[in-house]
């Protein structure tokens, strides 16, 4: 009898990524998704120069609106004693002036005429985080539950890191960050082990990928880093299908997840990368046995992304 052939690395690694890949294209098809792009299409869409305004004033923000538009779109209200986020707006207004025109005979004559002027004024917006109220309809869920070999698990990921790795709170709804500018990653204290674990390798795979300024979008940037988290995690026998399906879902742009297929291989070059030093060079962090299956996480609540 033949004895039973398991993958190599790379096979396991086409494997993973192919059922991320399956698993966005059922979301895709939700009834869910549905509602969340309903909903994200009431959000106005800032111009670059408001865009930096806001981040500026709010690094953490993620969605941001008017008093009046989380109460009267989104059922929010502003918390009490919360600054707002200033920014401008086109405004116009018209007066009577004197316009020189070119009569019928050829001359120039001067005709009384209302002319419109555009202009900007400052408004004030308010962060998501700066509110409360009804919630948000989400794709991403809260990972809850421990992981086997924890502690050893997130010292290999900080080893590793090119920058360190700190656990502190910030501001925000965010669970972690990479600052290129700051020469670090923070992630979020208090969120369960296996939470902790996929942000930790979501923000490693930034400062991997994206620590040079590219010409990749945001939206490009953040498929790249949760498919690096999900595939490592994978690797490791933590699954966070639940949590990262919704996660790209929420960033790509169409139905046929152009962003997650155009960067296939850097993600598949970086787990790589990561999976190598975290097993090495004593190979103590074995990937999940052949006989085992990732484990399932426990039951999750809704939270915000990352």
């Amino acid at each position: 009898m033949r004895p039973e052939r398991f993958p190599d690395a790379s096979e396991r690694l086409k494997a993973a990524t192919d059922k991320l890949e399956a698993g966005i294209a059922e979301l895709f098809d939700s009834g869910r998704y549905t509602e969340y792009l309903t909903t994200m299409s009431k959000f106005h869409q800032y111009s670059f120069r408001n865009v930096l305004l806001i981040l500026l004033q709010c690094p953490n923000a993620t969605k941001v609106a008017g008093f009046w538009d989380w109460k009267n779109k989104f059922q929010r209200s502003v918390k009490r004693g919360e600054a707002g986020i200033t920014i401008l707006a086109p405004s116009s207004y018209r007066r009577l002036e004197d316009v020189e025109e070119e009569g019928p005979d050829g001359r120039t004559v001067i005709t009384r005429k209302l002319v419109e002027h555009r202009t900007f004024r400052t408004v004030t917006v308010f962060d998501v985080s700066q509110t409360e109220g009804k919630e948000l309809p989400s794709l991403t869920t809260e990972l809850t539950g421990t992981v086997e070999r924890y502690a050893d698990l997130t010292g290999a990921l900080k080893k590793l890191s090119p920058v360190p790795v700190m656990i502190e709170d910030f501001p925000g709804s965010a669970k972690g960050y990479f600052s290129a500018v700051e020469g670090r990653i923070v992630v979020r204290p208090g969120m369960s082990q296996t939470q902790t674990l996929k942000t930790m390798v979501h923000e490693v795979a930034h400062a991997k990928l994206h620590a040079v300024p590219s010409e990749l979008d945001r939206s490009s940037r953040e498929v790249e880093a949760e498919s690096v988290a999900y595939v490592v995690c994978q690797h490791f026998g933590v699954d966070t299908s639940e949590y990262t399906f919704g996660y790209v879902a929420s960033w790509s742009k169409g139905r046929e997840m152009a962003e997650l297929k155009a960067s296939l291989e850097r993600i598949r070059t970086t787990v790589a990368q990561i999976i190598d030093g975290m097993e090495s060079p004593e190979k103590e962090l074995s990937p999940v046995s052949r006989q085992e299956t990732p484990r399932r996480v426990q039951r999750r609540t809704a939270a915000p992304v990352r």
